[in-house]
């Protein structure tokens, strides 16, 4: 049987990013962190929504356009419904979307925060050897592999560079300056424990 080990690590941001705004009551510029609720205005036939973020000094409110002045005819009903619902999972998208924030506003806070899933792909192999890991976001993180795969496979930083030089370590795609980049989706990692003395505890934490 292969000693490769097939792993999928479904990565989720844990916090959103904060739009860094002028607050006229704070008197300075402030975070302001997404509230969670959609402002959704009719005017006739003309729907406008925001995003509503609140000030995390004073709860002043920040209205961040999500349509405007948009004919309801050109709206999907599931989009619109979704709005009016405070949907979880429409929020999230743009909550999480840094690039569309960053856009709009300029200035942005980011957090390196995430939780990770764990799921085996294939049975697990008697005595693993190698471990292949699928990277999948559901949105952007600024947290950097290297600091990714040290905290959840219990290792060094250095130890990984270290991997990488020796080529036991290999990262897809881009090639080897990717350990010092926040991962994409869709990244995939190979690593070869072969002659590691601490394989058995490396492949443990990496299925979680």
């Amino acid at each position: 049987m292969s000693g490769l080990l097939r792993i999928r690590w479904a990565i989720a941001p844990a916090i959103a990013p904060r739009p860094l705004i002028n607050c006229n009551r704070c008197g300075g510029v402030r975070p302001y962190r997404c509230s969670g609720k959609f402002r959704v205005n009719a005017n006739g036939k003309r729907i406008d929504a925001w995003l509503i973020y609140r000030c995390t000094g004073c709860d002043n409110s920040w209205n961040r356009t999500i349509l405007e002045r948009c004919n309801r005819r050109d709206i999907d009903p599931v989009l619109l419904t979704a709005l009016e619902s405070n949907d979880p999972e429409l929020m999230r998208r743009h909550a999480f979307d840094a690039a569309a924030l960053r856009s709009r506003i300029g200035r942005i806070e980011e957090f390196s925060d995430v939780t990770v899933r764990k799921e085996l792909l294939d049975r697990r192999p008697d005595c693993a050897t190698a471990l292949w890991l699928e990277l999948r976001l559901d949105a952007a993180t600024p947290l950097r592999l290297d600091r990714l795969l040290g905290g959840e496979l219990g290792i060094s930083r250095s130890r990984l560079q270290a991997w990488e030089e020796r080529r036991t370590l290999a990262v897809e795609p881009d090639g080897a300056k990717n350990l010092r980049r926040p991962p994409r989706d869709a990244t995939a990692i190979r690593i070869d424990l072969a002659g590691e003395p601490d394989r058995d505890a490396i492949v443990s934490a990496a299925c979680g």
